[in-house]
């Protein structure tokens, strides 16, 4: 005898679609705000070596050991008024989770934290009927394949692992985020679309790149050879997070304005970090983090902004009175077709020049 379908099942994958039509049109008609930092909120709360089951730093453990401790960080950015939470999942990853001898719990970890992330959304949308949406988190892992310190095969599929694990928890987005080397993030973003494919749930698919104070991605990649590259992997956005603050982003976001067909997103630090005898400092403060997104938006169009390291749930808050009602500014974007090595992009422009 054939069996019946399951109307949970059935139920919650039209929820998930719902979520993510009206995700795709908030993107496109209204500026969306993400949330900060998630680290720094973690510990802050002093979780023990217990908690982190004996392996000290590895947030991801507390999906499953504290999960009251990640569902508080979900609820202060909710509670201030921000559209969408990333999963506490950045770490989640082949690279990062075999150097605590883990990478067998990458599917786990990020299904516990999608799902917590998804719990608190829900309870918020029933609260006040307004919709909220789950980034689910895919950080760029401790191996660069470029250099030889992984095999691509390995982390493509370690990042799959990672995105299925997402998807199983209810993420509306993937989000490959800090991206640090075109290969490694090459990995992300296909091993993500596998796993849209392995799993039949097919969400927006954003690639967010890290550039350093020198002006260029960690292995030395300018931001016209990330964006020939990335580009035409079907990607749904494309912008910038961590590595400096919003100062230090504006030549990039104008490239990319210029020449992106796709839209844009902004997640800076709270200004470039001051080392201290209590570590590391953050000088950019809520008003200023605000400033600069409001002129962000204004300038370049973008049509999702938040925070990364430093930022607060009060550096959101007045993010979020700054660019609510704001809708993404019109670009006009001229693309440049070329190719692109590790470092720069080629134009494809022939010269007329003198033959003899």
């Amino acid at each position: 005898m054939a069996s019946l379908p399951n109307p949970s099942v059935s139920s919650a994958a039209t929820d998930s679609r719902t979520r993510t039509e009206a995700l795709r049109e908030a993107l496109a008609t209204r500026v969306v705000v993400a949330d900060g930092a998630m680290g720094t909120m973690l510990q802050a709360q002093d979780p023990t070596l217990d908690d982190f089951e004996g392996l000290e730093g590895c947030n991801e453990i507390l999906n499953i050991t504290r999960p009251d401790i990640v569902r508080s960080v979900h609820e202060a950015y909710f509670s201030v008024g921000v559209d969408c939470v990333e999963t506490n999942t950045f770490g989640a990853n082949h690279a990062a989770m075999a150097e605590y001898e883990i990478a067998d719990r990458v599917h786990e970890l990020s299904e516990a934290g999608a799902r917590i992330a998804r719990e608190v959304a829900d309870a918020f949308v029933a609260d006040d009927g307004r919709q909220r949406w789950v980034l689910g988190s895919i950080g760029p892992g401790t191996k660069l394949p470029t250099l030889g310190h992984v095999g691509y095969t390995t982390i493509r599929d370690g990042f799959q692992a990672n995105a299925e694990g997402l998807l199983a928890g209810g993420a509306d987005a993937l989000i490959v985020e800090t991206t640090q080397d075109l290969l490694q993030t090459k990995a992300a973003l296909l091993g993500a679309r596998r796993a849209m494919e392995a799993t039949g749930i097919e969400v927006p698919l954003l690639c967010s790149m890290a550039f350093e104070t020198t002006g260029t991605m960690l292995l030395g990649s300018e931001i016209g050879a990330a964006l020939t590259a990335l580009e035409p992997l079907g990607i749904d956005m494309i912008g910038l997070n961590c590595s400096t603050g919003p100062a230090e982003m504006s030549e990039h976001l104008r490239y990319l304005t210029r020449h992106s067909r796709i839209p844009l997103l902004c997640m800076p630090n709270a200004g470039l970090p001051v080392l201290t005898k209590d570590g590391a400092h953050f000088p950019l403060g809520p008003e200023g983090l605000a400033d600069a997104q409001e002129n962000f938006v204004r300038d370049y169009g973008l049509s999702l902004v938040g925070g990364c390291c430093g930022t607060t749930p009060e550096h959101l808050r007045q993010v979020v009175e700054r660019v609510r009602g704001l809708a993404p500014v019109e670009r006009r974007p001229q693309p440049e077709p070329g190719a692109a090595s590790l470092y720069q992009s080629v134009p494809f422009r022939q010269d007329t020049s003198y033959l003899a």
